[in-house]
């Protein structure tokens, strides 16, 4: 198979012919049709997963189609049409028994923990517990962003966040997390203000639902502009670039009892943000994160995009091949990718 390898961080990523993988026996092989480029394989490449070994395969935003099935498999054939959480959970410990797979203590994360869909296949562990079918009207380019980008929006808003219809929310940082925030919490009746530097993406933010933007490169202080505009502060609010900027002003800009949820990564020197705990004391504010949206939770996203209420297609700004999506992700330690690029040909 092709794929893209590398095997150092932060060195050369070069297209390969790769053995093609085998199904591991609770697993399958899918044929990989569409795979987003996420800032997340960015921090992999760059060494800030430690559960990556080299050399490695990038990827984990995958949909495709299954060609082969392991021997314990049961939901499962050939020729299925599937996606899946960028979160495998192993089924058998206390987390995964309660629903949670996405905090699941021996999760498996394809384009992590093993190699991913920058390649024309991929293997996927625990399939009957963590793939998810897709509709025959949702396409492949489109079902690649379910994976990561908008799953993970779209339970940080909706199960998270607990966002009503009416509440102010805040999207501080607007990628393709940020974005889907936007039109997930307008389709939940919730108006939205959006925070970002460019100009473009606070643009696009408009298109998809926001009700107001804030210009953080122009404004002289977030946090007082998002309480002007909200009426004394968000009910909830979403960091969901993952920076100290973003992380303090998305809690500071609350509302008494609001709702903090982190979404964006924070690694490397990022790890330890400053938080203003006064007021998360004095206002009883709440902060939790969010890390993907396990498998049995897809449906209630599945019938919004069925039914016309959130359209993920709309934040696919660029359909690349593979080797351009190389260049996509070296280029990820700036943020002027505008939406979400998905990787369509090999």
């Amino acid at each position: 198979m092709k794929a893209a390898i590398y095997r150092e961080y932060r060195g050369p990523i070069s297209i390969e012919s790769l053995p093609d993988p085998a199904p591991a026996p609770d697993g399958v092989v899918l044929r990989v049709e569409a795979n987003g480029v996420c800032r997340s394989d960015w921090h992999g490449w760059v060494g800030h997963d430690p559960d990556i070994v080299l050399p490695h395969v990038p990827g984990h935003e995958i949909a495709g189609v299954v060609e082969e099935v392991g021997r314990e498999v049961t939901r499962w054939r050939p020729g299925d049409r599937a996606s899946v959480p960028f979160i495998a959970g192993c089924g058998r410990c206390v987390h995964c028994r309660a629903g949670d797979q996405q905090v699941c203590g021996r999760q498996f994360q394809p384009g992590f923990h093993g190699w991913g869909g920058f390649a024309e296949k991929v293997a996927l562990r625990h399939a009957d517990l963590t793939l998810v079918a897709l509709p025959d009207d949702v396409e492949f380019v489109t079902a690649a962003s379910l994976g990561c980008r908008f799953a993970t929006a779209f339970r940080a808003v909706q199960a998270q966040g607990r966002v009503s219809g009416g509440e102010w929310v805040a999207v501080h940082g607007c990628g393709g997390v940020g974005l889907a925030a936007v039109m997930i919490a307008t389709a939940l009746g919730a108006p939205v203000v959006a925070v970002d530097i460019r100009r473009e993406a606070l643009e696009m933010a408009v298109k998809v639902g926001a009700a107001r933007v804030v210009d953080a490169s122009r404004s002289p202080d977030v946090v007082d502009e998002v309480r002007e505009l909200t009426g004394g502060g968000a009910h909830m609010s979403l960091d969901a670039l993952g920076h100290p900027s973003t992380c303090f002003n998305s809690v500071a800009c609350l509302r008494r009892r609001g709702r903090h949820v982190q979404a964006g990564l924070m690694t490397g020197e990022h790890r330890h943000p400053r938080v203003p705990m006064d007021r998360v004391i004095g206002w009883e504010l709440e902060i939790v994160g969010t890390h993907g949206m396990p498998a049995h939770e897809y449906d209630r996203m599945l019938r919004m995009i069925a039914t016309g209420l959130v359209d993920p297609s709309q934040l696919v700004t660029r359909t690349v091949s593979l080797a351009e999506g190389v260049e996509v992700l070296k280029g990820m330690d700036g943020y002027d990718l505008l939406g979400i690029a998905v990787i369509d040909s090999f």
